[in-house]
């Protein structure tokens, strides 16, 4: 495929290793030994690790929905097979079998994660090696379950959005356009009411699956030592919470990492993040956030997602511990507890919201969303950073952007250079002091929006997708059972605003600590949330010290 990472980095994603190299590399694993034809992975299943091929020849193949091999590359004598998965343990994406008899080095994932620590510069060549391979299946749709469903349903676009945000390759088949989605359908004898349907690689069939159902057939999630007493357990994967697995773990802490929807937080769903500092021309949140979670793998750092937390419980005091009840029904027990959850999005007071909600109502703006409403008018509500790098990423794929702000302008509330970009849009127009009142439309399929301007005029305007930008509401539900003091509005109270000299950023609760767009007072950018991880990770030293 042209223009694909497989094509234009095939030599970063393909690096051979020179014989001094495999023998700095030979103390962290050990020699093993395949015969022609035998699979030293197979896609759906746990690799045992990382092979570096001594001698010999290997097939790297994927999966279609056939369920036929097609073939992706073929490695030889100093190169290396595994991609970013192998990091944790998690399940092969891909086949790989012995095309004649191979001698191999097998690296189990805790020595993979040593030899990138400990070889600095050949563990940096292996790890740009290990994501781009990652990016090619993404690209390709290698590897992934295959979703059956139509692309309008909100369900499909529930599946794919979750894959996607968690940068896991998929394959969607819309049984309308394509004829093996129908094969599909009759050979596993699917009622069009039971669709979608997924096929995971490991062959389990799943009718209109959770994501928590998905994610455990994907093997992206797995049981919980409920005995384990890890140092950290972080709650919320965005910006804060991987800042501190990255430097809690890179320390030395056991870290236990749960979202219940994916990596990146709502950073991960921002188009273009063009004022974070080292990144002059930008880069998009998913990037930034799918960088942050290989650097918490690479430490080690265990991450459950989607998983999600049900409630805080604390044990009696003196007992320096707190359990996490999971809403899988599993528990976690942690010395000490980091709230990173960051908030929910905030709805439109609008009746029949609810009904367009998942298939034409969207809460982010990735290119999912865009290629749905490719080349269509949309609407945008919002006035914030976010609002406006939603709007503008839409209007490079969609006809024009219908932009609803309440306020007299975008000045109070968005960035400046926002603010001049969408001015020098032709295709995004600004509708001030308004709020949209009404939407109407058949099933989940939007077709007009109304919103009411100045003077109490009404516009009704021909619209099929809208995007709602208008905040959030701090995600503290599960803090009940613990006590944990909020402020007025919801979120958590830390540091001085508690007490005079009461320690930065730590709770109500001795040992429980709040970072980010969850704690009171907090700075919504994505540098702030950031940073507040890396104190964190000081303040649990400190806690941990003193107990």
């Amino acid at each position: 495929m042209t223009g694909t990472t497989f094509e234009t980095r095939r030599a970063q994603m393909f690096p051979g290793l020179t014989a001094e190299e495999i023998n700095r590399l030979k103390r962290f694993g050990q020699v093993v030994q395949a015969e022609a034809g035998v699979a030293l992975a197979t896609a759906g299943t746990p690799s045992p690790g990382l092979f570096v091929i001594l001698s010999g020849r290997v097939a790297i193949s994927r999966r279609d929905a056939h369920n036929d091999r097609q073939p992706i590359v073929e490695h030889e004598a100093g190169q290396f097979v595994g991609e970013i998965a192998q990091l944790s343990g998690r399940p092969s994406l891909v086949d790989v079998t012995a095309l004649t008899g191979v001698e191999a080095l097998l690296i189990a994932p805790e020595r993979l994660r040593a030899v990138l620590i400990a070889e600095a510069e050949l563990g940096e060549r292996i790890m740009r090696a290990l994501i781009l391979r990652r990016v090619s299946l993404i690209e390709t749709g290698a590897g992934g379950p295959i979703i059956v469903g139509r692309a309008a349903d909100a369900e499909v676009i529930r599946l794919s959005g979750f894959l996607a945000r968690n940068g896991h390759p998929y394959q969607h088949l819309d049984p309308d356009t394509v004829d093996c989605a129908r094969v599909l359908i009759e050979r596993f004898d699917v009622d069009e009411s039971a669709l979608p349907i997924v096929l995971c690689p490991n062959g389990t069939l799943l009718r209109q699956p959770s994501n928590h159902q998905l994610g455990r057939c994907l093997g992206l999630v797995a049981p919980i030592d409920a005995d384990r007493l890890y140092d950290v357990a972080v709650v919320g994967a965005g910006p804060a919470g991987l800042s501190t697995a990255v430097y809690a773990a890179s320390e030395g802490l056991s870290v236990l990492v749960l979202d219940s929807r994916a990596f990146g937080g709502q950073a991960g769903a921002s188009a273009r993040i063009e004022n974070y500092l080292g990144f002059p021309t930008g880069i998009s949140g998913q990037a930034l956030m799918g960088r942050a979670f290989g650097q918490a793998q690479k430490f080690g750092a265990e991450l459950a997602i989607p998983d999600e937390v049900a409630s805080l419980i604390c044990e009696p005091d003196g007992a320096r511990r707190y359990r996490l009840s999971l809403a899988s029904g599993e528990t976690a027990q942690a010395r000490t507890v980091v709230i990173a959850s960051g908030a929910r999005y905030r709805r439109l007071d609008v009746d029949n919201l609810d009904q367009f909600e998942g298939a034409c109502v969207h809460y982010w703006a990735s290119p999912l969303e865009a290629k749905l409403c490719a080349g269509q008018e949309v609407a945008l509500v919002g006035a914030g950073n976010s609002a406006g790098q939603a709007a503008v990423y839409l209007a490079s794929q969609v006809k024009k952007v219908w932009m609803i702000v309440r306020g007299p302008s975008l000045a109070a509330t968005m960035s400046r250079y926002l603010i001049d970009r969408i001015e020098s849009t032709p295709n995004i127009e600004v509708v001030t002091q308004s709020q949209v009142v009404a939407l109407d439309g058949e099933g989940d399929q939007l077709s007009t929006v109304r919103w009411r301007g100045p003077d109490d005029a009404e516009t009704t305007q021909a619209i099929s997708h809208l995007f709602l930008f208008i905040g959030a509401a701090p995600n503290t539900h599960w803090l009940t059972h613990c006590q944990v003091e909020l402020d007025n509005h919801g979120f958590v109270r830390t540091g001085t605003d508690l007490a005079p000299g009461h320690p930065l950023l730590q709770t109500s609760r001795k040992g429980v600590f709040a970072i980010g767009d969850v704690r009171a007072g907090s700075v919504k950018r994505v540098g702030a949330a950031i940073g507040e991880g890396a104190q964190a990770v000081a303040a649990i030293h400190a806690y941990l010290a003193e107990a």
